[in-house]
């Protein structure tokens, strides 16, 4: 089920760069007698103006969401100039006017999405998410790999020990040898640090009650991995128990997975920019669209110059740098793409600092629970 799932994330992220090859611009149509180009300014003459190239036809529609995806991947070094100094300063400026018309001179926000994406994804790849962490949890999650396999290896030697030990016509030599054996192999396992499994007297009675919180809560957290999972559905306990038994590998599902479902964060964040608008008549779904697009691509590339500036003397500076700007970029777009007063782009900046971080801890929890059940 999760294969199937991965799969689909893979596709779509393809199908997407896909429609750079062959892209529509929002389909074809008959051009009224006098129109303007929106981009320019031309008289039309046809379904293109002569003069800038752009399709007289365009919507303000999701069918237009991944339009002339061909240009703006495959010809970056034109508009990239255009493109990346309003993004980083007036992002609300490029946003209305890629909105209005103006489409042919800047690079699309899909297009520059799915290349902050590879690029971060490739830049992750090559040095690593920086600051220790990356590092850090990899190496916790490989411990906890060898510290589980080995905890297995000793309880189902202890096992087979036990199931001997119950056998009544066993000889008393043989079974003073078992008892010394098993005697051994729990010396060994303390030793280790390799916790015994909890007898079923002892999970119903459930963790010990302490006064010190924070003892409290080590106990509960051992107590927890040394119960079985039981939560009633088939499947769900089965991939909580390879999870646990091998938490190197859900790690590597979840960075796998993260750009494979990149494109989620524009869905998952959708309604959230609906409802720093509701009911507006003014602006549509295809408008937030753009303003998420372009957001998080601003923050992707962001993302990459910090972390590659993580690497020399100015890291942190640069971290710092970033932290007051991502704030002051959200209000600089809302204020900008939207026409909005200085107070009530403030109060939508608050607003969406905390829509965001809603959304990517529900895009983690998404991964976390596709790399559990994969």
């Amino acid at each position: 089920m999760s294969g199937d799932i991965e799969a689909i994330g893979a596709a779509v992220t393809a199908g997407l760069a896909g429609r750079a090859v062959e892209p529509r611009h929002g389909g074809g149509g008959a051009t009224d007698a006098g129109a303007r180009c929106l981009n320019c300014g031309t008289s039309l003459a046809g379904s293109h103006c002569h003069h800038c190239g752009q399709r007289a036809d365009l919507h303000r529609s999701f069918g237009a969401i991944g339009h002339d995806l061909v240009h703006a991947i495959f010809h970056f070094e034109g508009k990239i100039w255009n493109t990346l100094p309003l993004l980083s300063w007036r992002p609300g400026d490029l946003t209305r006017r890629y909105i209005h018309g103006e489409r042919a001179r800047f690079i699309s926000p899909l297009a520059l999405f799915l290349f902050a994406v590879f690029l971060t994804y490739a830049v992750l790849a090559m040095v690593g998410s920086g600051g220790g962490v990356g590092e850090e949890i990899a190496k916790a999650a490989a411990e906890q790999t060898r510290s589980n396999a080995l905890k297995e290896s000793f309880h189902k030697e202890a096992d087979r020990i036990d199931a001997r030990l119950t056998d009544k016509s066993l000889p008393a030599a043989e079974r003073r040898l078992l008892v010394e054996e098993r005697d051994t192999l729990q010396k060994s396992a303390d030793y280790l640090g390799v916790a015994r499994r909890l007898s079923a007297k002892e999970r119903d009675t459930g963790p010990p009650v302490l006064d010190d919180p924070g003892k409290q809560m080590m106990t509960s957290v051992e107590f927890v991995s040394r119960t079985k999972v039981n939560t009633g559905v088939p499947f769900i306990d089965h991939g909580l128990e390879k999870a646990i038994a091998n938490p190197a590998l859900v790690l590597y599902k979840l960075q796998a997975n993260a750009y494979k479902f990149a494109w989620a964060l524009i869905p998952l964040s959708l309604p959230f920019m609906w409802l720093l608008f509701p009911f507006s008549r003014r602006f549509h779904t295809y408008d937030h669209f753009v303003f998420i697009t372009y957001s998080i691509s601003f923050m992707l590339l962001l993302f990459v110059v910090v972390r590659l500036l993580n690497l020399t003397i100015f890291g942190e500076v640069a971290t710092a740098f970033a932290v007051l700007f991502v704030p002051f970029h959200m209000y600089r777009q809302l204020r900008d793409a939207y026409r909005s007063s200085r107070f009530g782009a403030l109060v939508r900046t608050a607003l969406l600092l905390f829509f965001s971080l809603f959304s990517v801890i529900t895009f983690m929890l998404l991964l976390l629970a596709l790399g559990v059940m994969g």
